[in-house]
């Protein structure tokens, strides 16, 4: 298997930077990643405050939800490639100061179109920070912590899942205004810890890359990188499919209502997130092969069967599983990702980023004439397993399943 700049075997090889402790770059990364999430789901539940407050109708509000995903998926593509070859922590800080500027500048929005314009900013300078979390974490920390340490990242973002839209709605009850003001002061605490703790990340060397268009070309040269990514976005659009319309099934089928429905989603974020930080000891047992042929095998069996739940208990319990095995399966894949590049590691986590954007707004589109074309959840739940199969198999052609080291001991 041959990648674009090094093998996974040799992760540790571009470590010139003398690392944190793996707890606090793990914390850090959890820190970073949670503020960013926090912001990306503040919104939602202030939608008919925002709506009433800007005179606009409904389905023109969710443009400010829109705004940051398509700031963050658009500006990401470019962030990518500009921030390898340069210091990741300047870049990280720069990132987050626009980030802190823009969130802040949310809240004293005097129009709809400005609200647009700040959150459209404060997804482009959201690209510029996380990358650089996920490309930081195999060089300030030991091989054998990586995964666990993208573990804590990628839980930032699912516990700010979890809290992002209760957090929202509960500032909000004051002042809209508030949950903004909010976010950017948390961010600038961030900022400011940050600033004193994270060490220098140099990036490539001058000219590794080959200018913009080069990084990409170098990068989508090894066709097992190319494969990766592919089989990445499948799962990706089968997985968030099923999760864009798990509210509207839980409504239709078990009446339920809006709170119910957010109590239900923050079930399924706490799954997730609890993998995302304690799976790394499961995954260090039985390898990262391993986990994810079991990770692939219960997610099809999971969403095979949660459709035809008895019960709203057992539907949830099913979710809440099946979620359990995305937070495990998550920092694997990006572990798998950047493992295959040292060069262009920015820009392989923004990639990740556009093909998880770009696979939650087709699942979207799909899961929503699916739910309207059958009776209760099958067509979308069918959808994802699907997805998923195919994605397994596409990781599988890939060598994925292969392991590049030796097996864990028993």
């Amino acid at each position: 298997m041959t990648s674009t700049d090094s093998s996974p075997r040799s992760r540790s090889a571009d470590r010139q930077t003398p690392a944190l402790s793996s707890s606090v770059v793990a914390w850090l990364s959890f820190a970073t990643m949670f503020v960013i999430g926090t912001d990306t789901f503040l919104v939602a539940p202030m939608l008919p405050t925002l709506a009433k407050s800007f005179d606009v109708s409904t389905s023109q509000s969710g443009w400010m939800v829109s705004a940051y995903a398509l700031g963050f998926a658009l500006f990401a593509l470019v962030a990518g490639p500009l921030s390898d070859g340069r210091d990741r922590r300047s870049v990280l800080l720069l990132g987050f100061a626009g980030f802190t500027v823009s969130t802040a500048l949310c809240g004293v929005a005097q129009g709809f179109w400005t609200m647009i314009l700040f959150r459209f900013l404060a997804g482009m300078s959201a690209a510029l920070v996380s990358p650089q979390i996920w490309a930081s974490i195999p060089v300030l920390v030991p091989g054998n912590a990586v995964v666990k340490t993208m573990g804590f990242a990628g839980a930032g973002m699912s516990i700010s899942q979890v809290v992002g839209v209760p957090i929202g709605g509960w500032l909000a009850t004051a002042s809209w205004h508030v949950p903004f003001v909010a976010v950017a002061g948390l961010s600038a605490i961030a900022w400011i810890i940050l600033w004193r703790v994270f060490p220098s990340v140099p990036g490539a060397a001058p000219g590794t890359g080959s200018g913009f268009f080069g990084t990409y070309a170098s990068l989508f040269r090894s066709r097992t990188f190319t494969w990766f990514l592919l089989a990445y976005f499948v799962y990706q659009t089968g997985v968030f499919e099923t999760i864009s319309f798990i509210g509207s099934w839980l409504t239709e089928d078990f009446g339920l209502g809006v709170a119910s429905v957010g109590a239900s989603m923050m079930a399924l974020g706490v799954g997730m997130a609890s993998t995302s930080l304690f799976g790394s000891h499961l995954i260090r047992r039985i390898g990262e092969q391993r986990t994810l042929i079991l990770v692939f095998a219960a997610l099809i069996v999971i969403y095979g069967a949660v459709p035809f739940a008895p019960n709203l208990g057992l539907a949830i319990t099913g979710l809440a599983l099946g979620s359990a095995f995305l937070g495990l399966a998550y920092p694997i894949f990006m572990a798998m990702l950047l493992g295959q590049t040292t060069a262009a590691r920015g820009t392989v986590s923004s990639l990740a980023t556009t093909a998880l954007y770009a696979g939650t707004t087709i699942g979207g589109v799909v899961g929503g004439v699916l739910l309207s074309k059958f009776d209760g959840f099958y067509g979308v739940a069918g959808f994802t397993v699907l997805a998923v199969a195919l994605a397994a198999v596409v990781f599988a052609s890939a060598g994925a399943f292969r392991s590049s080291e030796p097996e864990p001991a028993a």
